[in-house]
């Protein structure tokens, strides 16, 4: 059983979303505002955010990134528009996966089981390289010494790929790796979220190799 936090502003959504998670055999938490929402996840833990696009006071872009400067809780985005831009900007705030109204609830707890499930994965030794140290048993990362705030899905390519070091991996292949074969994005995806690693990972994130027309490898000795 998990804690799931439903940020909706259509109370005839939140109240279907809520019931099945609930059927699904979660505690479900709701806010009907981004502001609400903040305060829950500041005093409340959560193991996973299903977070509306369009809301009053304060937009789904701008709660998932505050969200995900607190935690690095799974997070779900719900919103009517469809368009790649806005999938994209949603990956850049910090979001793991994007579903489009209208959608299926049998689907989205699918995909909140799936989320949930790589959250917690199961007991394993560190994995370190360069400066760089993961401890899979907690799901942290490290950098020079200093805790990471990664998404799930950042987590999860960084592991991925200094569990395969060395070895090229085109965008498709991490794709189908670390998203799951009923990804609906692009390969853009997956660049985004190398830049975004990168980024935090700063001197470090040098070990993440690009190879033109082939893809990324991790090269743990750069």
């Amino acid at each position: 059983m998990s804690n799931i936090l439903v940020v909706e502003d259509e109370k005839a959504m939140q109240d279907i979303i809520a019931d099945y998670l609930r059927k699904g055999g979660h505690t479900c938490f709701t806010a009907d505002d981004g502001i609400d929402a903040l305060m829950l996840l500041k005093t409340s833990p959560m193991d996973l955010l299903i977070l509306d696009v369009m809301m009053p006071h304060l937009d789904g872009f701008s709660v998932c990134k505050m969200a995900r400067e607190m935690s690095g809780l799974p997070i779900i985005m719900l919103t009517a528009k469809g368009a790649e831009d806005d999938k994209l900007k949603g990956y850049g705030c910090g979001a793991d996966d994007y579903m489009t109204k209208p959608f299926s609830p049998r689907v989205l707890l699918a995909k909140v089981n799936a989320l949930l499930r790589r959250a917690c994965p199961a007991a394993a030794g560190a994995i370190a390289a360069g400066k760089i140290l993961l401890q899979p048993n907690a799901h942290k990362a490290y950098s020079d010494g200093q805790e990471l705030i990664l998404t799930h899905k950042e987590y999860a390519l960084l592991a991925f790929l200094m569990a395969n070091p060395g070895q090229v991996f085109s965008r498709e292949q991490l794709l189908n790796r670390v998203w799951g074969y009923d990804f609906e994005g692009t390969t853009r995806t997956v660049d985004t979220h190398i830049k975004t690693l990168r980024q935090k990972l700063g001197d470090e994130g040098r070990h993440i190799v690009t190879l033109i027309r082939s893809g990324y490898k991790f090269e743990a000795a750069v």
